[in-house]
């Protein structure tokens, strides 16, 4: 695509972490693919990348010698970024997308840093209003966050799921212990307080009790940085006296399909949620789901699967018994849960993106966004302390304790 004189347009994505496997990893390297068929130029500039994808991506400082008024940033907004802010400064316009901050509530008294992070991460993307074109969420529950925020032209930018990562060999090393005639019940996500684990582990019990004594729990996923909150989920089981509950922390692709490939009902009691890929994860690998019907949960289940309003452990539970006691129930959930995947696959989103970046372009420019008079000394100024640290750690030692994590925020 080329803008007047013939300069060749560039469609630029920047954000903090590329991952691999993950809802955003995924959505970034579809919208290059998308964008690329369309004739644009466009590169992922980032802080960080996980190994396997560090050739697909350029560091974040090599962005300013890329910047043109002409191109268009996608700005996968995220806390505390530095590449967050360079692209603030630039003068390239700008498509923002929300991925959603979990509010700072949840972690209270779990991760203080984590607290500070969110709250500032939530104040900093009001700054944004005026200085991006459109601003598109993942869901329509993003997209209504947004709005809220004061946000004038906002949208949808659809996840398309990719579930490559679960058509591997399953590794089943740890799974196959519990594939087993027990019934077990799966949830996969991380081990942190908006997950409402406490939920789960409330609800199997009152079902393990109450209805099926030779069944077992499976949490499969990462409590890294939340261990204070996971010792509070083994006391809370102590105190129930509940057995077979079960703690898988990280796994690998093959052995998260494993594990879904012994589950007979994913349960889920999320309650915050922008997204939440497990959800459809569990569609794709056909295990009937029980979610609680919070923030963007319904959207993302498309009017399949069980959704709960109350999460009460008695009328829970019931609602498991009821579900893993019923086979023709079975299909037919798993019968919708298909059709809502179907729809899912038939989602465009190479069309979607490139009409966005279509009316960013035909639309009227929009005021240059106030940027301190320092800033990009501020910028190199963070760099040469972050060698410092990196290449003479020794200085910091010799700084008071007060000022030895101190730096100039970019």
């Amino acid at each position: 695509m080329s803008a007047g004189g013939g300069r060749s347009v560039a469609v630029h994505q920047v954000l903090a972490t590329l991952g691999y496997g993950d809802a955003i990893g995924n959505q970034v390297l579809g919208i290059q693919r998308a964008l690329s068929a369309a004739g644009y130029r466009s590169d992922i500039f980032v802080e960080t990348a996980d190994p396997r994808l560090e050739s697909r991506t350029r560091d974040f400082r090599e962005l300013a010698g890329e910047s043109h008024p002409d191109n268009i940033l996608i700005h996968h907004f995220s806390i505390g970024s530095k590449a967050s802010r360079v692209a603030y400064a630039l003068p390239d316009r700008m498509v923002l997308i929300y991925h959603n901050i979990t509010p700072p509530q949840y972690f209270v008294d779990i991760h203080k840093l984590l607290v500070r992070f969110c709250y500032h991460g939530r104040r900093e993307l009001g700054a944004y209003v005026d200085r991006c074109d459109v601003a598109l969420g993942d869901s329509e529950f993003n997209r209504l966050e947004l709005q809220g925020l004061g946000f004038g032209r906002t949208g949808v930018l659809p996840v398309v799921a990719d579930f490559s990562h679960l058509d591997v060999r399953p590794n089943d090393v740890m799974a196959r212990e519990f594939d087993d005639a027990w019934t077990n019940i799966l949830f996969v996500g991380r081990v942190i307080p908006n997950k409402r684990i406490e939920h789960l582990i409330r609800f199997f019990a009152r079902y393990k009790t109450r209805y099926n004594p030779r069944s077992r729990l499976l949490i499969v996923g990462s409590s890294q940085e939340f261990d204070r909150y996971q010792t509070m989920l083994h006391d809370l089981v102590g105190r129930l006296g509940v057995s077979d509950v079960h703690f898988t922390g990280h796994v690998s692709n093959e052995e998260l399909t494993a594990y879904y490939d012994v589950a007979d009902l994913f349960l889920c009691a999320s309650e915050h949620e922008g997204f939440c890929v497990p959800l459809v994860e569990a569609f794709y690998k056909r295990i009937p789901v029980i979610a609680w019907a919070r923030t963007a949960v319904p959207a993302t289940m498309d009017g399949a699967g069980v959704l709960y309003q109350n999460a009460d452990p008695a009328e829970v539970a019931t609602l498991m018994d009821l579900v893993v006691g019923d086979v023709d129930l079975q299909e037919r959930i798993l019968r919708g849960q298909d059709d809502a995947l179907t729809r899912m696959a038939a989602r465009d989103l190479s069309s979607a993106l490139v009409s966005w970046i279509e009316q960013v372009h035909a639309s009227p420019r929009l005021p240059a966004s106030p940027v301190t008079p320092d800033f990009w000394q501020q910028v190199d100024t963070t760099e040469r302390v972050a060698e410092l640290r990196l290449l003479r750690p020794a200085i910091y030692r010799a700084l008071p304790s007060g000022t030895r994590a101190s730096g100039i925020s970019a």
